[in-house]
């Protein structure tokens, strides 16, 4: 790679035309500048001046190198001219990933406070798989990315996951459907129509676990990657489905529906994971803390 201090120098040296002219705009001695200029041409292989009497002459190589130079370090100049110009009452930008298969409406509550900030902040949110987001935090195009589980052990990915907290399990149906189960949760969900998200996900495996224990057999009629979708088709009464148990009264607003029952011991854990282990950046840090004292603080009770 380019060594830019030394393309620097080149490029002073260039335009100054000469390297003791070139020494005293950058304050080095004329043997630092030639030294400089002498691992370039190593680098390049190729000579990028040549002396004619007591003068030094670009060589066609030597053209050629300062034309990218001009251009290099103009946008330099360019770059910091429009940051210098930038109002200091902008937006502060923040990048956030959110896993695919989180409840939507979880993600909206733990990100709602970064829009109220006095500070304000731009927000863009990408959603996709976990790896996919952790790929895009691992170089910086995320501040953070809010999952369903910790990063997995046989990921690589250098990051931290924190635990913003966990719900137990809701059950919900629309009035109709609710008149049409039989006996007392749970039992009424044996053989009723039911809604679950898509399998292959720890959530999926621990409801199939939970109604397997409890000797209960609904008729699956839909499994979605999408919870939204689910809720959706739950609020026209095409079955029972699940939500965290964490926004019941948002989901029966919402979804003109009713909660019927809980399972506490299946569990729906959310994480934030950041680059940082201890976290500094200021968006993050309130989302976090946001989270724990109000999202999920009934639930430690």
């Amino acid at each position: 790679m380019i060594n830019y201090k030394h393309l620097h120098y080149f490029w002073t040296v260039a335009r100054e035309g000469g390297i003791t002219r070139a020494s005293e705009r950058l304050h080095l001695t004329p043997q630092t500048i030639s030294g400089q200029l002498s691992l370039l041409e190593d680098h390049f292989g190729t000579p990028l001046f040549v002396r004619v009497g007591r003068n030094l002459e670009l060589t066609e190589t030597g053209r050629l190198v300062l034309s990218y130079a001009d251009e290099i370090f103009s946008l330099g100049g360019e770059l910091e001219e429009v940051i210098h110009q930038l109002p200091e009452d902008r937006p502060q930008l923040f990048r956030v990933g959110v896993v695919d298969v989180l409840p939507k409406s979880i993600a909206h509550r733990i990100l709602q406070p970064a829009l109220h900030m006095s500070n304000g902040v731009r927000m863009i949110c990408r959603e996709t798989s976990l790896d996919t987001l952790l790929a895009e935090l691992a170089v910086h195009r995320l501040d953070l990315v809010l999952a369903d589980r910790p990063i997995p052990p046989t990921i690589s990915t250098r990051g931290y996951s924190h635990k913003l907290g966990e719900c137990a399990v809701g059950f919900f149906a629309t009035e109709p459907l609710c008149g049409q189960l039989k006996g007392d949760f749970p039992q009424c969900l044996d053989g009723a129509p039911l809604l679950l998200p898509a399998g292959g996900n720890q959530l999926r495996s621990a409801i199939d676990r939970w109604l397997d224990t409890q000797r209960i057999y609904p008729r699956l009629i839909a499994e979605f990657d999408d919870s939204a979708l689910m809720k959706a088709f739950g609020q026209e009464g095409a079955g029972v489905f699940i939500a965290p148990a964490a926004i019941e009264a948002e989901v029966e607003r919402q979804y003109q529906v009713k909660a019927i029952g809980r399972v506490d011991g299946v569990k729906e854990r959310f994480y934030a994971i950041s680059i940082e282990r201890r976290i500094t950046h200021p968006v993050v840090s309130l989302l976090l803390d946001t989270a724990r004292e109000s999202l999920f603080a009934d639930e430690k009770k």
